[in-house]
């Protein structure tokens, strides 16, 4: 069920825990479920539990193969929050993240095992909400023949899409479900203002729409 946690944002961390990961990105109003595997992110992971309970999924930039350093990942990405976290026999965590905001990451408190991050939010801002709720409808007519197109989209979640009144929320979670090129997802997360993300969203969506 798509969930707008918009009210969340005024009572975010100073700082979060970061994961970087290749291909993943997180956005506001979206759930993201995650194994954690690695030994410094399942400390990091007890770490979250015991606090706050949030980190940030930061995405690898282009040509790294694994992120080990603060400047192998980009500094604009998401904070989420845990929702649920399941300790397998294996020593591995299957968890729920939440997404609650964009952020950027203004400096670093640690690097090691695990960075931690001093975050900025980073609001969406609309200048025309009539441009906005013009561009969304665009954005819901492209769905729809995306969603028709590829079997794996449920039919009840394109309905839902297609009832989302927020052109901001939209665009998460239209970007969450349809945009498969991580580095143009970066893109619109990366974007602070409405109109200007969904014009970058419509013009991904019939890049999808002709490679279908």
């Amino acid at each position: 069920m798509l969930k707008n946690i918009l009210h969340q944002q005024s009572n975010l961390p100073a700082d979060a825990p970061v994961i970087a990961l290749r291909e993943t990105l997180l956005f506001p109003n979206t759930m993201l479920p995650l194994r954690i595997f690695e030994e410094r992110y399942r400390q990091m992971l007890h770490y979250c539990l015991q606090n706050h309970r949030m980190f940030c999924i930061a995405l690898v930039k282009k040509n790294v193969a694994d992120a080990r350093t603060i400047d192998d990942f980009h500094h604009f990405a998401g904070l989420g929050l845990i929702r649920a976290a399941r300790l397998n026999q294996d020593g591995t965590f299957a968890i729920v993240l939440q997404g609650v905001a964009r952020v950027q990451f203004v400096n670093f408190l640690q690097s090691s095992p695990f960075p931690i991050a001093q975050i900025r939010e980073v609001r969406s801002r609309s200048s025309n909400i009539l441009e906005a709720e013009a561009l969304g409808v665009k954005v819901v007519e492209l769905c729809e023949r995306l969603g028709k197109a590829r079997a794996q989209i449920p039919e009840k979640l394109t309905r839902e899409i297609a009832h989302l009144e927020n052109p901001a929320v939209l665009s998460d979670v239209v970007t969450n479900t349809f945009i498969r090129d991580p580095f143009r997802r970066q893109n619109i997360l990366e974007q602070p203002v409405v109109s200007e993300r969904l014009r970058l969203l419509i013009d991904y969506l019939h890049g999808e729409i002709e490679k279908k």
